[in-house]
This record gives structure tokens, sequence and C-alpha cells, in this order.
């Protein structure tokens, strides 16, 4: 890998803000990042790594229409010096589609990125979109995903019906990367395998609202799709892993409740697996309560945050969690986050996330804020403690701290 590769995205950014800079109509905005982390146990990778993070997105708007274009690269340092290469340095399009609002209506064509999920820590229900494997799992870093949906709006509510069009395959990280699945001398085949073509679309049926009253407040929603499922394996041979991709029928939903000062969230899926041989019918439960205590003196506010997670599969002879990679399958979250309420927006947030069934914890700690509103900062500190006994995740990540320091400039 050559260092012209590194001017790649820098070009290609300079060259779209320069073009677009004298189009009134398009709206340009984007960040410049510099991402760092440091580990106390490097288990036979890299001690710490650095990457530049570039992100650009730019919007057109004319009367009911609108389209999109946001584009992400990011370079990692290893990848242009002569250490092993993580192979993290790539352009990624993250979204790029258009959309026509009516009255009452939406239709969206082109690859887009949604939410979905209510809780903290993690949230189960989140499918719709591909995270880059590339990155470590403690980010959000979604993929776009093909798809064309129209969406109608009632008075207080509204019903999509989505087409994904086609099923991503993941890319990965060399094994020098700290959050690898690879070890040393293993490789991996991107060649996604499915049961059906990639282009069999994935459909959703997505219903969501609101209900409001003097003393409370609801948000819900209800999804059900057919189609491939977010949830993967892997199987391995002669040290080359593969991953594969099977066909569901799921059934999730995600509720918010606001009563006085106290927020409580519920996220819960059932997956339903048509043929595939290895893979059980499972659930997935979340609950959690979030209480906000009472404005302090100085302004400031306290969140006392209490999560538990739960997965079971149905079919002991099948894959279990162990074997597909599941974290969040009997873990207790316990969190507090502290708003300062000030002008650079500054917040902390973190906790204990405890496996009752593996006996193993992770604690983090993170804390955001801006800087004279030209640049955000965020640090985070993590340490895990691993299972002694299974072959947990965090078993074969072993045991470590990391910290972590992000600043970024947005325009």
């Amino acid at each position: 890998m050559t260092h012209s590769k590194s001017l790649i995205p820098k070009t290609l950014f300079s060259l779209l803000i320069l073009i677009t800079s004298s189009f009134a109509q398009i709206e340009v905005e984007g960040y410049i990042g510099l991402d760092s982390q440091s580990y106390s146990d490097k288990n036979n990778k890299h001690s710490n790594n650095v990457t530049l993070q570039q992100q650009l997105k730019l919007t057109y708007e004319k009367e009911n229409f609108s389209s999109v274009l946001e584009l992400y690269a990011q370079e990692d340092k290893s990848d242009f010096s002569n250490t092993k290469e993580n192979d993290r340095t790539f352009l990624r399009v993250n979204e790029f589609y258009t959309q026509y609002e009516g009255e009452d209506y939406k239709l969206l064509f082109g690859k887009n990125i949604r939410f979905w999920g209510a809780l903290e820590v993690q949230n189960i229900v989140d499918t719709f979109n591909r995270r880059d494997s590339r990155n470590d799992s403690f980010t959000t870093d979604k993929i776009g995903a093909y798809n064309i949906s129209y969406s109608h709006y009632f008075e207080d509510s509204e019903l999509s019906v989505i087409a994904k069009l086609y099923e991503q395959e993941s890319k990965m990280a060399n094994s020098s990367y700290m959050y690898s699945i690879l070890n040393e001398g293993q490789s991996y085949n991107d060649k996604l395998e499915s049961e059906k073509s990639l282009y069999r679309p994935s459909l959703y049926l997505a219903y969501n609202g609101s209900s409001y009253a003097d003393e409370y407040s609801l948000d819900y929603a209800f999804i059900y799709e057919n189609g491939y499922d977010s949830q993967r394996y892997f199987t391995v041979n002669n040290n080359e892993y593969k991953q594969h991709a099977y066909l569901v029928n799921k059934f999730m939903t995600y509720n918010t409740l606001v009563l006085d000062s106290t927020l409580y969230k519920l996220e819960a899926l059932y997956a339903n697996i048509t043929e595939n041989k290895n893979i059980s019918d499972y659930i997935h439960i979340a609950l959690g309560i979030e209480h906000t205590l009472d404005a302090l003196s100085s302004g400031h506010e306290i969140g006392l945050i209490s999560e538990y997670y739960y997965y079971d599969t149905f079919d002991d002879n099948k894959l279990n969690d162990l074997s597909l990679g599941e974290t969040f399958q009997n873990d207790l979250f316990l969190g507090l986050r502290y708003s300062f309420n000030d002008a650079d927006d500054s917040s902390a947030v973190g906790g204990i996330i405890v496996d009752t069934q593996y006996d193993e914890q992770s604690y983090y700690i993170e804390y955001e804020t801006r800087i004279y509103d030209l640049a955000k900062v965020k640090l985070d500190y993590r340490y895990i403690e691993p299972s002694d006994t299974d072959n947990t995740v965090y078993s074969q990540l072993g045991r470590h701290q990391r910290i972590a320091l992000n600043i970024s400039y947005h325009f």
C-alpha cells in the first residue's frame, strides 16, 4: 500500500466542497477527526492505533424533493507505516438517496441509514443497517442500506413499507488490529455465503406512533421483517473465516414511557428461522429504567440507569450464543449519566456491565464536550474482565484496558 492512497479521500472532499460552494441550495456539512486508542494488553496485536476520519454530507432540497450524499473516509496510521497493516483505510458511501415528501406520505429510494431502538448500551432491534466490522464494536459505525420505502403519516403515527434491495457483505480488519476476530495466521474471505441471492429483497413493515397526556408520554414501534437476519454466523476452514447469512421472519418492538422523572424502555424481538439447519429460533429482550434526579443547585442533572438483556435460542442442538458471538445474552447494566447543562453540551456517562451467566464484567466511562464551538472532544476509558471458564467474545479478546481520545472539527 502506498502513501498516495491517503490523498484520495482528502482530495475528493476538497473537490466536492469547492464544486458545491457555488450552489446556495446545496447544504454542506461534515467533520474531520482524529481518533486514537491505546491498550494495556496488546495480545500479540498493535498496542495502539491512530485513525484520521473525514465525513462530508451534501443535502439538496427543492420544494418537496430532497437528495442526500454522505461520504466517509478513514486512514489508519499502520496502513502507511512500516508496521503490519490493519487494513482499516477506506472510502465509503454512507448515504445516497432521493426522497419526495407529500402532505401525508414520503417516498424514498437509495442508500440510507435508519435508527431503531431506545436503550443506552445496546439497541437489539437496530437491525436495518450493518455496522462496519473494521472498527470497534463500542462505537456506532453504520453503513447505509439500499432500499425503497413508502411511509404514510397519520395524526399520531406512521406506517412504512420498506424493501431492502441488497444484502451487503462485510469487510474485516487484519489480525493486527485489537478488535479483529482474526488471529495471527488466519484470513477472512469477504464473499458472503447466503441461502438465496444477495439481491433477494428483505421486506419490512414498520408502524410507530406516540401517545401523550398530562401524566405520561408514550412512544411505540412495531416492525416485521421477512428476509435476511442481521445476525450472521462464521465457519472456519483451513484458518479461513467465512460469513453466512440466512432468511428469517422477525418480529420486533421498541417502546419508551415517561412517567414524571422516570423513563421506562423496552426492546424485544422474536426470530423464526425459515430454513437454515445451523440456526435456531431465538428471542432477545431488553428492559431499561432511567430516572433523572431533580436538578442540582449548580444546574447539573444526574440520570440513574439500569438495563437488563436476555438472549436465548430454542434448539440446543444448533449454534448457541457463544458460537454466534452474542455478548448481551444475560447481562445487567448499572450506570449513571451526568449532564453539565453548559454552553459546551458537556456530559459524562458510564457504568458496569455484568454478565450474570459467564461471570465477566465490562466497565466504561465516556466524557464529551465542545471547545469554543470549533471542535468536539470525546474521551473514553474501558476495562474488560473476561470469563475464565467459557469461550466468550471477551475471553477471546482477553483482559485489557483501553483509553481513547477523539477530536473532531465540524463544519
